[in-house]
C-alpha cells in the first residue's frame, strides 16, 4: 500500500497522521520537496520517520503513514525511531494522558506524559547527548499538550534507556519502535491539543498502581498502551524511587537497547 490518504479514516486522522507536523518546522535537507499543496498524497506522505536497525543505526527514512502500517511492520521494513516522555511535577506525580479517539493508533488507551517519533532532519537527527530526540520531545510536549518550551527546556529530560518492541493495533496499524525514555521534573502548564489527548492526570505511585489493577481486570474499560506497560512492568518504579530521592543521573543506562515483548 503506498501514501496515499486511506479513505478510512477521518479528516482528524488523515492530519494526525500525514500532516501534524506543520512546514514551518520542517528544515530537513529535504525540505525542498515541500512545494505541493498541503491536500495532496506527495504532500501527506512527507512526514519522514527515522528508520534504524535494531542498533539504533539510521538506515534511512519512509514516511508516519508506511512506518505504522502492520503489514509494512511484518515485512521487517518499519523499526524507527521514538520517544515516551515522562514528566513529573514537583510533588514527584507523573503526568498521564489518555490519548484522543481520533488517533489511529491505539485510540483512548492511557498513557505515559507524550509518546512521539524525531523527524528525519537535521535538528531531531543529532546524536550527541541526544539532543536530537531531546529537541523532538519538546517539540511534541506543545503540540500535544500546549506545553511552552521555555517550562520544559531541552537540556532538563534526562534520557534513561532504550527500548524495543513492537505491538499491533487493530490489525492494519501497529507499532515498531526503538524508544527513547525520557524523564523529566518540572512544573508545567498544560493545555491539551484535544485531536490528540483525551483527557490528562496526574497520580503518585500509589495511584498507578490502582490504575493498572483496573487495566488488569478490565474494569470501567480502561487500558494502557503497550509500550507504557513494558517501561511500567521492567522500569518505571525503580526509576520513580530516583526521581522523589534526585538522583536521576544514577538511573541511565543508555548503552544498552532493551528488546522487550
Amino acid at each position: 500500500m503506498g501514501d496515499a490518504p486511506d479513505a478510512g479514516m477521518d479528516a482528524v486522522q488523515r492530519r494526525l497522521m500525514f500532516d501534524d507536523e506543520s512546514v514551518s518546522h520542517l528544515s530537513s535537507p529535504f525540505s525542498f520537496i515541500y512545494t505541493a499543496p498541503d491536500t495532496s498524497p506527495s504532500f501527506m506522505a512527507l512526514i519522514p520517520c527515522i528508520l534504524v536497525d535494531e542498533n539504533d543505526r539510521v538506515v534511512g527514512h519512509d514516511s508516519k503513514y508506511n512506518c505504522h502500517l502492520w503489514e509494512n511492520i511484518l515485512k521487517g521494513n518499519a523499526l524507527h525511531r521514538a520517544f515516551s516522555v515522562f514528566l513529573f511535577n514537583s510533588k514527584h506525580e507523573l503526568l498521564l494522558q489518555q490519548r484522543s479517539k481520533t488517533k489511529v493508533t491505539f485510540p483512548l488507551v492511557w498513557t505515559n506524559t507524550c509518546c512521539s517519533h524525531p523527524l528525519y532532519r537535521e535538528s531531531e537527527l543529532i546524536d550527541e547527548d541526544f539532543l536530537g530526540v531531546r529537541n523532538a520531545a519538546q517539540r511534541k510536549l506543545f503540540d500535544e499538550l500546549g506545553i511552552p518550551a521555555k517550562d520544559v527546556p531541552v537540556d532538563q529530560f534526562s534520557p534513561l534507556g532504550r527500548i524495543l518492541y513492537k505491538a499491533p493495533s487493530d490489525g492494519k496499524w501497529g507499532e515498531h519502535e526503538l524508544d527513547y525514555l525520557l524523564f523529566i521534573v518540572r512544573d508545567v502548564s498544560v493545555n491539551p491539543n484535544p485531536d490528540e489527548v483525551a483527557d490528562i492526570k496526574y497520580v503518585n505511585q500509589d495511584e498507578l498502581k490502582e490504575l493498572l489493577r483496573k487495566a488488569d481486570a478490565g474494569e470501567e474499560g480502561l487500558k494502557l498502551s503497550p509500550w507504557f506497560r513494558l517501561v511500567v512492568d521492567n522500569f518505571l518504579f525503580k526509576w520513580w524511587d530516583h526521581v522523589e530521592k534526585g538522583t536521576l543521573e544514577e538511573a541511565a543506562e543508555m548503552k544498552t537497547i532493551h528488546k522487550l515483548t
